[in-house]
């Protein structure tokens, strides 16, 4: 795969964006390092996308098929860690860093996207290659945006992967999700000289997450309800709580569901402000959807895998691995096997004898919904799509950890990136070389939505917006 020339530029820019993690919709120092980047490759690059600010979408070529590639580049809070120390070890004057992968996910696109656009030249292939950048998936839903104001409405398929632990396809759906803010307003007083005249808008939080954990005995065994309370109305407890807030986080495996078990957490929010003569503001911050799974695509991707295969590691690569591996327990791995894992003994060897995943895992298609939730899901109701996933850590930890932070910028994730460029271009001229797999992955699409059009959890009165 031609990646050759290009390997160095991937590198670096993957490394910028590793030593500037950026909050989602404040993504600049990535957003705007990769569009100069793509242009100066010959894509033409149009920013801003659906609002996002940092969202871009670059596009080389015209005409049928239109083939996206999706790229990523937010970081998260609190994992601000030195690279290659296999120790807690907090990078000064940092507060985040790139705890999911995103540095290289996004790089893996355009690298996608690079080799994409070199066979199509070479070997003459009409079509458009267009790579995504998606700002938010931690916190935002950015592809939700895009995919609500029509971004990939004439796409023929997507492509993505996903920094992880392992070397698969991916199979299965994931959950939808609605984040909201909930804000009670009260009455301050003097706790103790006139606690009558107060109304403790704190209570109100306190009763609200009383009432969903008696609510979580009654919903269905896939759905999820998370919360933090993001303000408690201050450090003084002679003072009633003038104003508190929660943010919540819920979870089903459908659209419809996921709206109905919302409704009812708004319900004991609004009981909650009931009981203790206090105000309600719902703020509404972010919604996914669920991923709705295409076998022909992922047939096709485990071809380009098979093809392609996996990086081979060196014995100073292992070592390093081994150093991270033994900071984590990895019988909690070794428990929670990806679902649609065909062979779960030999997967389970592997992480027991072995620093890191080197060999293709196969996979069985699998229409199971994965807990959790992704805004390739969006996408994926709108446009037939589907994900690889690429090695670029050791075992043990998994994502959101100091681990995947630390091991960001070595040469195992960079190895990864690069192969998830390869596999996602190939996957993409296998469909070039038989289009009638484009069309089948689109009929199964519309099987499987049996008539059901997309309907984005983002109401449209809401913007793309940040909070800190």
């Amino acid at each position: 795969m031609p990646l050759e020339k290009y390997e160095k530029d991937l590198i670096a820019l993957a490394e910028r964006a590793w030593a500037n993690p950026e909050p989602g919709f404040r993504e600049f120092a990535c957003s705007q390092s990769q569009v100069e980047y793509l242009r100066e490759m010959g894509f033409t690059v149009s920013t801003n996308a659906a609002g996002t600010t940092t969202g871009y979408v670059a596009q080389w070529g015209s005409g049928k098929p239109v083939i996206a590639i999706l790229g990523e580049f937010d970081a998260l809070w609190g994992l601000q860690q030195k690279a290659d120390v296999p120790v807690p070890d907090p990078e000064p004057g940092k507060e985040m860093g790139q705890g999911c992968g995103h540095h290289l996910l996004g790089v893996g696109a355009i690298a996608a996207g690079l080799a994409l656009r070199d066979i199509m030249q070479e070997k003459g292939y009409a079509g458009t290659v267009r790579v995504y950048g998606c700002p938010g998936e931690e916190s935002g839903s950015g592809k939700a945006y895009m995919a609500r104001d029509g971004l990939f409405d004439d796409c023929d398929v997507a492509l993505t992967w996903h920094p992880a632990n392992f070397h698969m396809v991916c199979s299965g759906s994931t959950q939808s999700c609605i984040q909201c803010y909930f804000r009670f307003k009260g009455v301050p007083a003097h706790a103790a000289g006139a606690p009558h005249l107060g109304r403790s808008a704190l209570d109100a939080v306190e009763l609200m997450n009383v009432g969903v954990n008696y609510l979580r005995e009654h919903m269905e065994d896939s759905d999820r309800v998370h919360y933090a309370i993001t303000n408690p109305g201050g450090g003084s407890p002679n003072v009633v709580q003038a104003f508190a807030e929660s943010r919540y986080l819920v979870r089903s495996t459908t659209n419809p569901k996921c709206e109905r078990l919302f409704e009812r957490v708004k319900r004991i929010a609004q009981g909650a402000a009931l009981m203790t003569e206090t105000e309600l503001e719902i703020v509404f911050d972010e919604g996914r959807s669920n991923t709705v799974p295409n076998f022909v695509l992922e047939d096709v991707m485990d071809e380009a895998f098979r093809e392609l295969g996996v990086p081979g590691y060196t014995a100073e690569e292992r070592a390093y691995a081994q150093r991270f591996k033994d900071t984590f327990d990895v019988s909690g791995q070794l428990s929670d096997l990806p679902g649609s894992v065909r062979d779960k003994d030999r997967l389970a060897e592997n992480i027991r004898s072995s620093a890191l995943c080197d060999y293709y895992v196969e996979t069985d298609h699998s229409d199971k919904c994965e807990m959790g939730s992704t805004d390739v899901g969006d996408v994926s109701w709108v446009t037939p799509t589907a994900t690889a996933n690429l090695n670029c850590y050791s075992y043990g930890a998994g994502a959101h950890s100091w681990q995947w932070v630390a091991q960001g910028k070595s040469s195992i994730a960079m190895k990864g990136m690069l192969q998830a460029g390869a596999i996602l271009a190939r996957t993409a001229e296998k469909l070039l070389e038989r289009p009638e797999r484009i069309d089948q992955a689109r009929k199964e699409l519309e099987k499987r939505l049996a008539g059901e059009k997309y309907k984005c959890l983002i109401p449209e009165g809401v913007s793309p917006h940040y909070f800190d």
